[in-house]
């Protein structure tokens, strides 16, 4: 028996020939017109559903798109990646830096933990800020170009939380709580976009000429962000702005212009840092009155601000001994910073009196910081004569490696390589 789908199968053509001699020429014509316009109509409408056929130039095509800027405020959960920098990888770590790295993964066993060094970091910023990721050549360009290492130590903390987010920390911070605790109960996750803490609260001090710029500040030393943000991007845009100028002024190239402590703070550090996420806050607060300094002053309880929650001093700056930032035994106190790996100041130094010192050496102290102006101002008074012997004098007592006699009976100063990294 011939099967019924077999062209030879006599059921079939009888059938085939009856319906057409019941149908006219014309009319038949017309149906399978009608019937191709319904198929192509529904290819149209289902044409995202269907799957596409890759092209041999199509494989690599998706790298070499630039990445659009996210959204603030667009991302559900934090990315769970901690990120240290240093200049040798893990494996070469002195033991006191194993030891305080260790503790976030002890800490977040769950989290990825990612390290960049002095000999990954250029190729970490080509592969996402290149042709095959952002396509910012100029930021790589900048980043080539700096060798300042804590001008290139504060970029690579930027363009890392810009480009993968997460956990951001210096190699010398001890994680003393899990990076759940950063985040209060009471919050969405999905509502914040950023979480850093207050590391200065001295407003007092904001007109003073040499501690003004860095008497308010957040902390960027620890901090959380979500991938993509554009104040993480405007921010490096604004670095890479200062810099150039600069380099102009001081008609160099960008690799070798020179730096004090003041300007490296301003210009890359906290109070860059704060600066710009001041300004992002007041872009999408939507409230009439600014967002300054103000809002953040003696801070009792976290707070949030334009997706971005403020956590108090204690959180990631205990135990500075200023700002009311109690201690590291303290519950909400999240990280300890050792510092021992703050050592950029001397190639960027402090203004230093020639008699008198650093004021920073008064950890903030008013009345220390009003009895260095008041000796400064006296100093500038005195005659030529009676300011060299001064000076004289103190170089006599460095060179004969006296210690250095309180100049402030009843304060005690704090030691500038105890002092925070910035």
């Amino acid at each position: 028996m011939n099967s019924p789908i077999s062209p030879l199968s006599p059921t079939l053509a009888t059938t085939t020939a009856k319906f057409r001699n019941r149908l006219p020429t014309q009319l038949r014509r017309a149906i399978s017109i009608y019937l191709a316009c319904i198929c192509v109509l529904l290819i149209i409408l289902n044409v995202d559903l269907m799957p596409s056929i890759p092209s041999p130039s199509g494989v690599f095509r998706r790298n070499a798109i630039p990445q659009k800027l996210q959204k603030s405020g667009s991302l559900g959960s934090f990315p769970k990646k901690i990120w240290q920098t240093w200049k040798i990888d893990p494996f070469s770590f002195e033991e006191r830096d194993f030891s305080t790295a260790k503790t976030w993964t002890a800490k977040n066993p769950s989290f990825r933990y990612e390290l960049l060094t002095d000999s990954n970091d250029v190729n970490y910023i080509e592969q996402h800020f290149g042709p095959g990721g952002f396509n910012r050549m100029d930021i790589v360009d900048l980043y080539r170009s700096v060798n300042a290492t804590i001008i290139k130590a504060d970029l690579l903390r930027y363009l890392i939380m810009y480009a993968e987010g997460g956990v951001y920390a210096d190699i010398d911070v001890e994680a003393l709580r899990p990076v759940q605790r950063f985040i209060p109960e009471r919050y969405d996750e999905s509502q914040i976009d950023m979480v850093l803490g207050v590391e200065i609260d001295q407003p007092q001090f904001k007109d003073h000429k040499i501690l003004g710029k860095k008497s308010q500040s957040f902390c960027q030393w620890t901090f959380m962000a979500k991938p993509r943000l554009p104040v993480m991007l405007k921010l490096v845009e604004s670095i890479q702005g200062w810099l150039t100028d600069v380099a102009k002024k001081q008609k160099v190239p960008i690799g070798e212009v020179v730096l004090d402590f003041d300007e490296v703070i301003s210009g890359t550090g906290p109070s860059a840092f704060t600066i710009a996420i001041l300004e992002e806050m007041n872009k999408g607060s939507g409230s009439v009155a600014p967002v300054t300094w103000d809002d953040f002053h003696d801070l009792d309880e976290s707070k949030v601000v334009s997706r971005i929650l403020v956590l108090d001093v204690e959180a990631f700056a205990a135990g500075q001994g200023h700002s009311d930032s109690g201690n590291h035994n303290a519950r909400g106190a999240l990280v300890k910073h050792h510092y021992h790996a703050s050592n950029w100041p001397s190639r960027h130094p402090r203004f230093s009196h020639p008699v008198y010192g650093e004021v920073e050496r008064c950890n903030w102290n008013p009345e220390c910081v009003r009895k260095w102006d008041e000796d400064v101002e006296s100093f500038g008074l005195l005659p030529s004569e009676e300011q060299q012997r001064k000076i004289d004098e103190k170089k006599a007592q460095d060179s004969h490696n006296q210690p250095v006699l309180n100049p402030y009976p009843g304060l005690e100063l704090r030691e500038l390589n105890l002092a925070p990294a910035r």
